[in-house]
């Protein structure tokens, strides 16, 4: 199997590269997000590889880093998420972004990729919920035993008294996504504590939010 190139890019296109490695070139299948972020025609690229083997093909899969690797296989043993959709998943959201959609159970923020509608992300939110946080990303919430709005939910938000739970859906009522808004009273509370009022809680993470 391979599980890592390193060369020269030869070729780019809407969704594939081509990798020179000492003469022979690769295709490699890549979100968009990690063909956006690759230097010109010429210069030399390391990726992560997922190799799938198949009957009739054997189909390379590359990714910018080993956590977003990790991250595609998780999503490719969701039903309904194969290669495609699940390149087209981490062209649009990033690993961080992706989990904090899935524990704020942000189905609007998961409907973004193309390829994924209601049904489907409303599948990654349940099957999903449980595992995302093994990844081990940069976004590390901490459970917590959620309130009833709350409910499922995990992340870096004391829910005990309710003043999270209020100030996520008071920034959700102000226009802002849900897994926004979750971000910002998670960031929040971790730096204040979790017994931040609610008065003081929604000023702080609208300022996170850059309001």
């Amino acid at each position: 199997m391979i599980a890592r190139l390193k060369g020269l890019l030869d070729e780019i296109g809407t969704d594939w590269v081509v990798i020179d490695v000492s003469g022979v070139g690769y295709l490699v299948y890549c979100p968009g997000r990690v063909i956006g972020n690759l230097p010109g025609v010429g210069q030399p690229v390391s990726m992560h590889i997922e190799t799938h083997v198949r009957e009739d093909h054997i189909h390379l899969y590359g990714f910018s880093t080993a956590l977003e690797r990790e991250c595609f296989r998780m999503l490719t043993t969701v039903q309904g998420v194969g290669a495609k959709v699940g390149l087209a998943i981490l062209g649009t959201l990033t690993v961080d972004e992706l989990t904090t959609a899935i524990v704020a159970q942000d189905k609007a923020m998961l409907s973004r990729p193309d390829g994924v509608g209601p049904r489907l992300a409303a599948r990654l939110m349940t099957e999903l919920k449980d595992k995302i946080l093994s990844l081990g990303g940069s976004f590390a919430p901490k459970p917590v035993t959620a309130s009833a709005g709350e409910a499922g939910a995990t992340g870096a938000v004391s829910a005990e008294t309710g003043a999270a739970a209020d100030a996520i859906s008071a920034l959700v009522n102000l226009g802002y996504g849900r897994a926004e808004a979750f971000g910002a009273v998670g960031r929040v509370t971790q730096e204040k504590g979790d017994n931040i009022g609610l008065n003081a809680l929604i000023p702080a993470a609208l300022k996170e939010l850059g309001q």
